[in-house]
């Protein structure tokens, strides 16, 4: 039999000043380094992923606005998301409302924890590595489409409130700039609501890739067809 080549896991790192710019960089990474493959079990079964094989993205600034990213006239291409989509969005993550067709809502999870770390920061001090919002359960692994976002950690440093996010699985084109933006809202709340400034948000997944349906609207948003 022929020797196979040995590859290694590539790690990327990104590190960007606002939530538009770390999608942008997001897009023009992927085609660089992106692996592409055909999905044999999930969303869009038999089509194509391009996707990092794991990635970390530190947003410095995620409070700057725009929250989401836009599209300059004349290119064609819809915008991946709006803020009006993702104030609505921001229900499913902080509460636990949930209408029959759906699996799951991040608020299912969060909606109970979220005063729990505030009110843990308050009361017990900000020197901690307990303030960890988990999503999901052994169960999830059930579902038809389990959770994408897992755990929500949190830190306080340097007198600002930051979010440490993984998700196992994350669609780059209009998933990315709408979950972040939400969770931003979040964390804008809770920060204020502990008393501390809004900080950073590093958000890292084996799993961030581009739907084959999305790859010509990337590319014409880069600007490379």
């Amino acid at each position: 039999m022929p020797e196979q080549e040995e590859k290694e896991l590539k790690f990327e790192f990104i590190k960007a000043f606002s939530l538009p710019d770390a999608w942008y960089q997001c897009l023009t990474r992927i085609f660089e380094s992106g692996h592409e493959y055909t999905i044999d079990r999930g969303s869009y079964e038999g089509q194509k992923r391009l996707e990092f094989d794991y990635i970390t993205v530190q947003i410095t600034h995620p409070f700057v606005k725009p929250l989401v990213p836009d599209i300059p006239e004349g290119l064609g291409v819809p915008p991946p998301s709006s803020i009006e989509y993702v104030e609505k969005y921001l229900e499913k993550i902080i509460t636990s409302v949930k209408s029959p067709e759906e699996d799951y809502t991040y608020g299912e999870d969060l909606e109970r924890q979220i005063p729990h770390v505030i009110e843990m920061y308050k009361r017990d001090g900000f020197g901690t590595n307990q303030a960890y919002m988990a999503v999901g359960n052994a169960d999830s692994l059930l579902l038809n489409d389990p959770q994408c976002l897992r755990g929500v950690d949190t830190r306080i440093r340097y007198g600002k409130l930051n979010f440490m996010l993984y998700f196992r699985s994350w669609d780059l084109w209009a998933g990315f700039p709408s979950n972040l933006a939400a969770l931003q809202m979040v964390k804008e709340y809770m920060a204020k609501e502990v008393g501390v400034e809004d900080g950073e948000i590093i958000a890292s997944s084996k799993g961030l890739h581009l739907y084959d349906y999305a790859w010509d609207m990337a590319k014409k948003r880069l600007r490379k067809i």
